[in-house]
C-alpha cells in the first residue's frame, strides 16, 4: 500500500535532528520512499493531511516488562529490594499464561497509544507476549528470563536456559522481522555463576544479543563486590557476558572503571529514570556515558515501578533530572534525549533501519498533535517534543507501514476485550 502524508511538519536528522515544515512523507509498503518538501511524484493509494501534527520517529522502549502492568502501583513506596522480594515475587508466582498475556495486550494498547513501536521485555511465558505482539502490528525484542536460586542447579537441569534457548531458536526473526528474540540474564543478584556461565556460552555461540539489570542499586553493586571481588559488570564480563553484543538497564551505579569497559565492549545502556526516581536508586551518570560514547537509549521499566510506559514522560524526566542533579542546564538537551528514545533505541535491538525517518527505513512512524493548550505556541518543535509533549497528544501510531491507532481508534486490538480479560485477572490475583 503507498500512503502519501502532506502538509506535515517532519522530524528529520542529519548531524541533529532539526523540523521541516510543510513537507511530505511517501510510505511504499513497510519503507519510506520519500521525505521532502517538493510533492512527491506518482500514485497513493491514501493521502493524509498531517495540518497541525508533527510526524516523527516511533518511539522506542529498551527495558520493560510488559506483564507487570498487572502490578501497577503494587507495593509503592518501597525500596526496590523489597518491592520485589515481598511484593512483586509473590503475586508473579500466582501468575498463568492466560493473565500473562492479558497483561502483555494491556501493556500494547498502552504503549501504541503513546508512540511506542517497538519495546525490548523480559519476562517469563514469553510466547504469550510474542502472539500478543504478533496480532497488535508492533515490534519487539522478547526474552525469557534466566534465573537460578538453588548453587547445586546445574545447565542441564535449568529449564529456563532450555526454554530460551528453544525460544531463540524456534521465533528468532520471525512475523515479517517484527519479533526478534534475545537472551536474558535477569541479574547477578539472581544467578548463579554456573549457570550464569553455561548460558552465556550458549549465547555467543549464536551471536546473541544480552538483555541485563545491572548496577541498579548501591546494594546491588556493594554486594556483589563482596561475593566476587567484582562489581555487576566486571563478574558479566569475566563470563564473557560482552563478548557477543549486551545492554543493561539502569547502570545507576557503574564506576568510572564499569563504563570503560562497556565503551570498549560496546555494551549499550538502557536508562529507565522514571523508575530509578520512584525506588530511590539513585542518578545514573547518563552524561559521562555519553561523553564516553557510549550507546544510551531509554526506557519505562515495567509499570510496577515506574507506573506507566509513557516515553514521552521518560524524554522528559529524562532532559531535566541530570539538569537539576549536576546544577547545569547544559548537561541534557532536546537531540540528545531524541536519540536516546529512538536511533539509540534501534542500536540497542539492532535494528539497523530504524529509529529515522529517511528514505528506505522502516515506515515506523508516529503523529503527535500540536493542538492541546501545553504545545501553543509551537515555537521550538523540538523542545515541544521533549518538554511538553505528552502521550496524549499521540494521534497516529504506523508500524512498518501499517497503522495501528489512529484519533483513539485502536486498529488491530480488542480494547473492550483486553480490558475484559484484564478485570478477570485482577479479580483472581487480587481476591
Amino acid at each position: 500500500m503507498k500512503i502519501l502524508f502532506k502538509n506535515a511538519d517532519i522530524l528529520v536528522k542529519e548531524d541533529n535532528f532539526k523540523v521541516i515544515s510543510n513537507a511530505y512523507l511517501a510510505v511504499d509498503g513497510d519503507k519510506i520512499s520519500y521525505v521532502g518538501t517538493e510533492k512527491p511524484m506518482g500514485e497513493f493509494d491514501e493521502i493524509k493531511d498531517m495540518s497541525g501534527k508533527i510526524l516523527m520517529p516511533g518511539l522506542i522502549n529498551c527495558h520493560n516488562h510488559c506483564p507487570m502492568v498487572l502490578l501497577r502501583g503494587i507495593g509503592s513506596d518501597l525500596p526496590l529490594q523489597q518491592w520485589l522480594f515481598d511484593t512483586v515475587f509473590p503475586i508473579e508466582d500466582k501468575l498463568t499464561a492466560e493473565e500473562i498475556e492479558a497483561g502483555s495486550k494491556l501493556a500494547l494498547l498502552e504503549m501504541i497509544s503513546g508512540g511506542t513501536v517497538s519495546f525490548s521485555d523480559m519476562y517469563f511465558e514469553p510466547e504469550t507476549t510474542i502472539r500478543a505482539v504478533a496480532e497488535s502490528g508492533m515490534k519487539a525484542n522478547i526474552t525469557r528470563p534466566v534465573q537460578s536460586f538453588d548453587p547445586n542447579e546445574t545447565p542441564e537441569q535449568s529449564y529456563r536456559m532450555k526454554e530460551a534457548i528453544e525460544l531463540y531458536d524456534r521465533y528468532n526473526n520471525t512475523f515479517d522481522g517484527r519479533v526478534l528474540i534475545d537472551f536474558c540474564i535477569h541479574a547477578e543478584y539472581t544467578c548463579t555463576e554456573t549457570i550464569a556461565r553455561a548460558f552465556i556460552e550458549k549465547v555467543n555461540e549464536r551471536g546473541g544479543n544480552l538483555h541485563i539489570h545491572l548496577s541498579e542499586t548501591k546494594k546491588e553493586h556493594e554486594e556483589c563486590i563482596q561475593r566476587y571481588g567484582k562489581t555487576p559488570a566486571e563478574w558479566f564480563d569475566s563470563l564473557g557476558g560482552f563478548d557477543s553484543s549486551a545492554f543493561a538497564a539502569h547502570c545507576v551505579w557503574l564506576s568510572e572503571s564499569d563504563m570503560e569497559l562497556f565503551r570498549r565492549k560496546g555494551v549499550s545502556v538502557v536508562h529507565n529514570p522514571t523508575s530509578n526516581m520512584k525506588l530511590a536508586s539513585g542518578f545514573a551518570p547518563i552524561q559521562r556515558m555519553l561523553d564516553m560514547g557510549i550507546n544510551v537509549a531509554l526506557g519505562t521499566d515495567g509499570a510496577s515501578s515506574n507506573n506507566n510506559l509513557d516515553m514521552f514522560e521518560e524524554m522528559h524526566i529524562a532532559s531535566i533530572i541530570h539538569n537539576g542533579y549536576t546544577l547545569d542546564a547544559t548537561v541534557m538537551n532536546a537531540d540528545t534525549v531524541l536519540n536516546m528514545a529512538t536511533v539509540n533505541g534501534a542500536r540497542v535491538q539492532r535494528r539497523e533501519n530504524c529509529g529515522e525517518l529517511k528514505v528506505g527505513n522502516k515506515a515506523d512512524i508516529i503523529a503527535v498533535s500540536l493542538d492541546s493548550p501545553h504545545m501553543v505556541p509551537a515555537l521550538d518543535k523540538k523542545a515541544l517534543l521533549t518538554y511538553s509533549a505528552q502521550s496524549s497528544d499521540v494521534c497516529m501510531t504506523m508500524a512498518d507501514g501499517k497503522v495501528l491507532y489512529e484519533n483513539g481508534e485502536y486498529k488491530t486490538l480488542d480494547k473492550e476485550k483486553i480490558y475484559f480479560d484484564i478485570n478477570r485477572a485482577v479479580e483472581k490475583l487480587y481476591k
